[in-house]
């Protein structure tokens, strides 16, 4: 299980900011632009990275990853995180820490119900979070935007301009939160939602995103009571596997608040399915429950979503031991998902089977994600400035907002260097895709044998 951090001796917010402009001496603002595949130089090649990550996952999916990935440079990307992870570790860092994403990109935002029964639009994956440089999101998320911008249909010039602010929309809110009491930053909303025309959509879209609408999409009736449908991404379990996954919501009970163990109580599971979902994903075992409360019209859908070690674990593992780590990563990803959302999902727990790590969630409650083809033109750059609140309200609640926007400052120069990294690993992504495709034209093998590593 994690452990707290140990409380750091108190300094003030202009010693603190000190510290962020002395770690320019790590690494310039300037020279967070740099990228060349040179980085790769006697480290294991993308595609070697990529069969690894496939170690332990549901063989029979594997190719339905590698199916994803091939479909566009973006839809890459986003399957790519040990390749990009392994990456950013072997490039300078500022060693500046607070919790990230860590696969923060255009898709990885969305809408859901919040513990009021409100909507909130906030970054709503965090798989692979952790512990890390804080510039690493923010290297991801901007190559982002042009890999999804130009799949969208968006010029080079509007996706690069999309970038720059992203990158000044961070850094003005880092200084606005590094000069506010830290209990306003912790409850900061954004109140400009609806005026960001993808994101009204989204919560338009999100509106209708109901468990009764769940209920009809996802289930039958089945002799009096209700079964999960056969569909092409949802299979019925056998009656093993479908008890094994009951008897997992006992351990997940107890990491709930005790208001929140009693809610879930009143609920009793009545099946099971395994669940194919996402890009990145695809290949780890993922149930979902379909429990009822208060009779028919009351159904609670729980998703239970193996959590393997975050892609980035490896190359932070002296962090994890300067901390006396020990980690479950469906604990993992809760608590770093508590650290940077304002509000998160009151059923968020965490579990085990066979002993592999669970995170446990609500399943399509009031949730919704951004159509891509909605990024082009001015939408593009709208969603960017609010991308660039969300992210730098995660990191000031989870980092130091007065050390993050020292080491920024007031000039251009980070924001410059962040579209030339972005640029420069958009083409980096671009060449590995196509590596990627002719590999799998050629008939090469794209599993692998060799042995994960031990983080």
């Amino acid at each position: 299980m994690t452990h707290a951090q140990q409380p750091q001796p108190y300094k003030t917010p202009q010693q603190r900011r000190a510290f962020g402009r002395g770690q320019r001496k790590l690494v310039r603002r300037v020279d967070q632009g740099q990228w060349s595949d040179s980085v790769r130089t006697g480290n294991e090649g993308p595609l070697a990275l990529l069969a690894a990550s496939m170690q332990g996952r549901v063989p029979q999916l594997i190719e339905e990853k590698y199916r994803r990935m091939t479909t566009s440079a973006f839809g890459f990307f986003r399957g790519a995180v040990p390749i990009m992870s392994a990456d950013l570790a072997h490039l300078p860092h500022t060693e500046i820490f607070s919790q990230i994403c860590g696969d923060a990109h255009v898709l990885n935002l969305g809408a859901y119900a919040g513990v009021d029964g409100r909507l909130v639009f906030d970054i709503n994956d965090f798989d692979e979070t952790l512990r890390a440089p804080f510039e690493w999101d923010l290297k991801r998320i901007a190559t982002s935007f042009l890999l999804s911008g130009a799949e969208a249909g968006a010029k080079p010039a509007a996706c690069s301009a999309t970038v720059l602010t992203f990158a000044e929309q961070y850094r003005e809110e880092m200084h606005r939160f590094a000069a506010m009491p830290m209990i306003e930053v912790a409850r900061w909303q954004v109140h400009r939602l609806h005026s960001v025309k993808p994101i009204s959509a989204a919560l338009l879209k999100a509106q209708r995103a109901t468990p009764m609408e769940t209920l009809a999409k996802l289930t039958r009736a089945a002799g009096g009571s209700r079964k999960f449908r056969k569909q092409p991404n949802l299979i019925p379990l056998k009656p093993g596997v479908r008890r094994q996954v009951f008897e997992s919501l006992n351990l997940y009970r107890t990491t709930l608040l005790p208001e929140r163990q009693r809610l879930l109580d009143k609920y009793k599971p009545l099946d099971a399915a395994f669940k194919v979902v996402g890009t990145g994903s695809v290949g780890l075992r993922d149930y979902v429950v379909y429990l009822e409360g208060n009779g028919a019209l009351d159904p609670l859908f729980l998703q239970v979503k193996q959590e393997p070690a975050s892609a980035y674990a490896h190359y932070m593992a002296h962090e994890a031991a300067a901390q006396n780590r020990s980690v479950h990563n469906g604990e993992r990803v809760a608590e770093g998902q508590r650290a940077m959302q304002l509000q998160s999902d009151p059923f968020l727990g965490w579990t085990q089977m066979e002993g592999r790590d669970y995170l446990v969630r609500q399943l399509n409650d009031h949730k919704a994600a951004i159509d891509l083809t909605a990024l082009h033109g001015n939408g593009l750059r709208e969603y960017a400035t609010l991308c660039a609140e969300l992210l730098a309200r995660g990191h000031a609640r989870s980092g130091d907002a007065a050390i993050i926007s020292g080491y920024i400052g007031t000039s251009t120069r980070f924001d410059k260097a962040l579209l030339k990294f972005a640029q420069a690993y958009a083409a980096q992504t671009v060449a590995d895709w196509k590596l990627l495709c002719a590999a799998r034209r050629s008939g090469k093998a794209t599993s692998s044998t060799s042995k994960p590593r031990r983080n």
